[in-house]
């Protein structure tokens, strides 16, 4: 996992609440075998027009704002309360980072996809309302930048402080994911299983 330590982007959002895991990666996708591709696939019954005779045909719904041609290369999501809430698939976050998102700004975060989310690389921040509805105002084409270091996101006129679990922040900071953390362990692994003579079954 590479290290998170500064981000620099734009915004795009969508301040709906109570956006589900299926709308964020519809199952019909989730028979896709790699993790990388799944970008395709994010908010795909939003983002395209899929009729029922040619469900494969994906037209770009152009009312949708990451269709809107000055939020192409938003990197930060900003959105309501209880995003991701609904099934636990991984394939929720790994769509938003295939996408090329790298933050989502919420309300709130349901827990399973805030641990997906951190152990996958991608910021999972909450902000009040008050702070989201200003987030929400930003041209598309201004640059803000979200300190994991400092925890604070900066934008031309105003910082937002935010909060992270300590644990959670040294491990991004440093890249740490599940994997890493397993090999700081590995001459404590081969120690243990020196100690055990190999099992046949005959």
């Amino acid at each position: 996992m590479e290290p998170f330590k500064i981000h620099k982007g734009t915004t795009v959002s969508l301040k709906d609440d109570n956006i589900n895991t299926d709308q964020l990666m519809p199952s019909r996708y989730l028979s896709h075998i790699t993790k990388s591709g799944f970008g395709e696939f994010l908010f795909a019954n939003w983002r395209y027009m899929i009729s029922e005779e040619h469900p494969e045909s994906r037209e770009p719904n152009m009312t949708f704002p990451l269709n809107f041609p000055e939020h192409k290369d938003a990197t930060i999501l900003v959105t309501g309360e209880n995003f991701a809430g609904g099934s636990s698939r991984e394939h929720a976050v790994w769509g938003l980072t295939d996408y090329g998102f790298k933050v989502v700004i919420a309300g709130s975060f349901s827990d399973i996809f805030y641990m997906n989310s951190l152990k996958n690389g991608l910021l999972a921040l909450t902000l009040p309302l008050e702070d989201r509805l200003e987030l929400y105002e930003l041209p598309a084409d201004v640059e803000i930048s979200v300190d994991l270091e400092k925890q604070i996101i900066f934008t031309p006129n105003k910082e937002y402080p935010f909060k992270i679990d300590d644990e959670w922040r040294h491990k991004l900071l440093n890249g740490i994911d599940d994997i890493t953390e397993t090999l700081e362990f590995h001459q404590q692994i081969e120690d243990y299983e020196d100690k055990w003579e190999p099992f046949y079954a005959y």
